[in-house]
């Protein structure tokens, strides 16, 4: 596959939706995108934080990042540029402000006062998330646009700030063992195991790998694998980003269950499952 800056669009309707998509993304107040982390730090933020997603606040920021290293790694528009530093040097100020605190050291979140139930979950409590709005859900946004800074637009300081939030997220699940890590994976986390994968290739520390294992949800990975469908009346985007990590494991180690997993789990989806 070509890298995204070794294509480019020429005059036509793609290129004016790429467009469209740019000048929406300049459109935004970024601060008021910022605000919910601001909050979790207790910081005082620079804006109000807009309304809406009231109880996920702050995973909006995590894609806003994505979508920001993806467009510059495209095309060096200089304004989306400025924007990323932006965003990128406003969490570091974030995190540096949480890191003081030795407890959640690496940490950056918009989730409601989510430190209580971060600090709850690290002292082994799986059901700390219960009362919130898919915590891990939402900071998985946070995780990947962090890295997705670094990979498509070649932030090292992205690359940083992720791997010092993954080490934070290995002191919170530390204190669960297997069977509590499962019963917490029963609610929706996105692509968490995605990223301790990625962080793995990035470092090739083992640790990171084996905290994507440990956040593959088994009752559906050993399900995949044994070529037993327990797909119905699931949410569907809650299982594909589980998937989308087993997938990344398998690719990284050759693991016989993830393989086989992800690829029972593509044909059910593609062949059994799609409708048009």
């Amino acid at each position: 596959m070509f890298a995204l800056n070794e294509v480019q669009l020429l005059d036509g309707p793609l290129k004016e939706r790429q467009d469209l998509n740019v000048e929406t993304l300049l459109s935004y107040d970024v601060d008021r995108l910022l605000a919910p982390f601001y909050e979790e730090a207790g910081m005082k933020p620079k804006e109000s934080k807009f309304p809406n997603w009231a109880g996920l606040d702050g995973h909006v920021l995590g894609h806003y990042l994505s979508a920001l290293a993806m467009h510059y790694a495209d095309n060096d528009d200089i304004q989306v540029k400025e924007r990323l530093e932006y965003v990128l040097n406003e969490l570091k100020t974030i995190q540096d402000q949480n890191s003081k605190d030795n407890n959640i050291k690496g940490y950056i979140s918009g989730v409601p006062n989510g430190k209580k139930m971060w600090l709850s979950m690290k002292s082994g409590n799986a059901g700390a998330q219960s009362g919130y709005w898919v915590p891990w859900y939402n900071i998985h946004k946070l995780y990947a646009g962090l890295r997705d800074a670094y990979i498509y637009a070649g932030y090292e300081q992205a690359k940083t700030m992720c791997l010092a939030l993954c080490d934070w997220g290995l002191t919170i699940t530390g204190g669960l063992n297997d069977s509590k890590m499962e019963s917490m994976l029963g609610t929706e986390h996105g692509g968490m195991a995605e990223v301790y994968a990625d962080a793995y290739a990035l470092t090739k520390q083992d640790k990171y790998l084996k905290e994507a294992k440990r956040w593959s949800h088994k009752w559906l990975l050993n399900a995949m694998s044994a070529n037993n469908d327990n797909l119905t009346n699931v949410h569907a985007n809650t299982q594909v980003p589980k998937v989308v990590g087993f997938a990344r494991v398998a690719e990284l180690t050759n693991d016989a269950t993830y393989v086989k997993g992800s690829e029972y789990f593509w044909d059910r989806v593609v062949n059994k499952r799609s409708i048009a």
